[in-house]
């Protein structure tokens, strides 16, 4: 296809044919993609669940995998769909992808982050450090795991904020969310009250609680855990199912302090004491 006839005299009526057949190849192209894409995402999200449930995997193990899976044909069908619209206005892309190479080989000595990134993410997902919906502490934050990414890994902060962590910054990951987890109440009450008296008390909402669905194990009132400057500390401590731990100890916590109340108990609390002196 030339685009001038005879030296530099500009041929109209090729640029429009050039025009409207390359218009209509990355019309195509953009819906064939529009189509592929959401398509492709849910056919990989569905054949994920299906798997997970064929190999039982967790729940959470079975959302990673998912969202990783996704990206990856996220970034994979990016990069066709630009092959295709450059072949579709006829540039070579052999000379783009030669010229690619040795610019990516010229600044790889520059991106060993991104590198690194990648690495670190490819091991936390063999060795399983952090999944989807996990609670975890690490690099400085913590809160609960969203995304584990091949780059980055969002963990969304318990006051809503999402942060995306750099994979190679996740170490020393301290993960809350495998196992059962412990809930852990500590009640003051007065020194003067009768502390067998109060150990009672407590004892009869940690039984009221042993039927709790959320417990596995106990509650259990341990006894007196410290001597404060106002209070004697009873400690309360049972085993939660995961991530119950919190709404347990809150109920907890009102239960003991209505029956220690309703018993006569005193829980002390900061006092403040004036003395005026009047001049006779």
């Amino acid at each position: 296809m030339n685009l001038f006839e005879e030296g530099f005299e500009f041929n109209i009526t090729v640029l429009v044919e050039w025009m409207i057949t390359a218009g209509l190849k990355i019309l195509v192209i953009l819906i064939a993609f529009a189509i592929i894409g959401p398509l492709g995402k849910k056919a990989i999200s569905a054949a994920l669940i299906r798997m997970g449930k064929q190999r039982k995997l967790s729940e959470g193990r079975t959302k990673t995998l998912e969202k990783l899976s996704v990206n990856i044909f996220a970034y994979t069908l990016i990069f066709v769909l630009i092959i295709m619209l450059l072949g579709a206005v006829n540039i070579n892309i052999g000379p783009l992808l030669a010229g690619a190479g040795i610019v990516g080989l010229a600044i790889g000595f520059g991106a060993q982050g991104l590198v690194s990134d990648i690495v670190t993410g490819f091991f936390i997902l063999l060795e399983r450090q952090v999944e989807v919906d996990d609670y975890v502490t690490t690099a400085g934050y913590d809160g609960i795991v969203e995304e584990v990414g091949i780059r980055t890994t969002k963990i969304r902060s318990f006051d809503g904020t999402l942060n995306f962590v750099p994979n190679r910054y996740i170490e020393g990951v301290s993960n809350h969310s495998r196992g059962n987890m412990q809930a852990l109440v500590d009640i003051g009450i007065a020194y003067d009250e009768n502390i067998d008296e109060a150990m009672t008390v407590l004892k009869g909402v940690a039984d009221r609680f042993q039927t709790d669905p959320r417990f596995v194990e106990g509650p259990d009132v341990l006894g007196v855990q410290s001597l404060g400057e106002s209070e004697v500390v009873i400690r309360i401590l049972g085993k939660t199912k995961n991530m119950e731990q919190w709404g347990v100890e809150r109920d907890l916590r009102k239960a003991m302090k209505e029956a220690l109340e309703e018993a006569g108990i005193e829980i002390p609390y900061p006092h403040q004491i004036f003395v005026s002196k009047t001049e006779e």
